[in-house]
């Protein structure tokens, strides 16, 4: 005796299974996903009475530095369209790094970029993974995002461009490429 365990299905449940996969298909390719690229610069003061990024925790008795190990920064940095201050603002990143390695080579960083020029207006990105800090060019994932950035997945690069040790000032460009609906 042989067992079916496929039900009969009418001509009239086969029509409306196939209209209802056509439906879902057409739905779906109504949503394509879209690849956006971005570059910017992060303008890091990183000292004195201007700075938007400081330390605020770390190992009582030790120095909180960048590469000392727990030491943990909150980031406000204006976000520039080109790498010179002055340039067109775009938003802030903000954020927290932490020296995540014993050997300080490497800062687990949190950051959200909030967008406020006109494009994006009230979307931001989300930002996390691994800073190894000496490395030319950093790669991090962009893990989420609001408004425009809705459902977003993707990379960013970030890459010193300065630093400038008398002025406590550095510039970072960010390069980011997402994919969204």
């Amino acid at each position: 005796m042989a067992l079916t365990f496929i039900p009969n299905l009418s001509a009239l449940s086969t029509m409306f299974l196939m209209v209802l996969a056509v439906i879902t298909s057409l739905v779906l390719a109504s949503h394509e996903v879209k690849e956006t690229q971005l570059s910017f610069y992060f303008q890091d003061i990183f000292a004195g009475p201007n700075a938007t990024d400081i330390p605020f925790a770390g190992i009582s008795g030790k120095a909180w530095t960048f590469t000392q190990f727990t030491t943990l920064y909150a980031i406000d940095d204006p976000v520039t369209e080109g790498s010179h201050p002055n340039s067109a603002s775009v938003g802030r990143v903000q954020g927290t790094s932490m020296a995540s390695a014993l050997d300080g080579l490497n800062a687990h960083v949190l950051f959200s970029i909030v967008f406020t020029n006109k494009k994006y207006n009230g979307s931001t990105l989300q930002i996390q993974g691994i800073d190894k800090q000496f490395e030319p060019v950093r790669e991090l994932s962009v893990v989420s995002g609001t408004g425009k950035f809705r459902f977003v997945r993707g990379y960013t690069t970030f890459e010193t461009i300065s630093v400038d040790l008398p002025s406590s000032y550095a510039v970072i460009r960010c390069n980011i490429t997402v994919k969204h609906y």
